[in-house]
């Protein structure tokens, strides 16, 4: 993957759970994290007592976060809704010659800041729950 404008990262929301995906907000900067839990299998046979790992097994999960500034006055409601409601929703993330990830996250994380002279800003976690999918790859 070439270097990319960050701006070019794209997170969208359906909203209601009809499949339809809408841009809810303009991220400044945000981070995409996969991850996957190790079951170690060594025993007291493992050749040179190297810690061995059972391939396939473990549990993944993606984190992502970001900030910025929200679209409109909807699309903050919306996220707002989802938050207080603890609802899990579908979201995708479009990375630009990656692909689309998509799939639930669960929003846990919602922080608003401002300064006296500037816009309302954001930041957003959320937390995969459940199966994601990654698309035109």
């Amino acid at each position: 993957m070439g270097a990319q404008r960050g701006t070019d990262l794209v997170l969208r929301l359906d909203q209601t759970g009809s499949g339809s995906y809408a841009t809810v907000a303009g991220l400044r900067a945000r981070r995409l994290s996969f991850n996957t839990d190790a079951v170690d299998v060594t025993d007291t046979e493992s050749a040179g007592r190297w810690r061995e790992l059972l391939a396939g097994a473990g549990v993944k999960r993606a984190s992502l976060s970001g900030s910025g500034i929200f679209k409109d006055a909807a699309s903050d409601a919306a996220v707002r809704t989802i938050f207080f409601s603890g609802d899990i929703r579908s979201w995708q993330v479009v990375i630009p010659d990656f692909g689309t990830v998509s799939g639930p996250f669960q929003l846990t994380g919602l922080d608003y800041a401002g300064n006296h002279d500037g816009e309302v800003t954001y930041e957003i976690s959320l937390e995969s729950a459940g199966e994601l999918t990654l698309s035109g790859a």
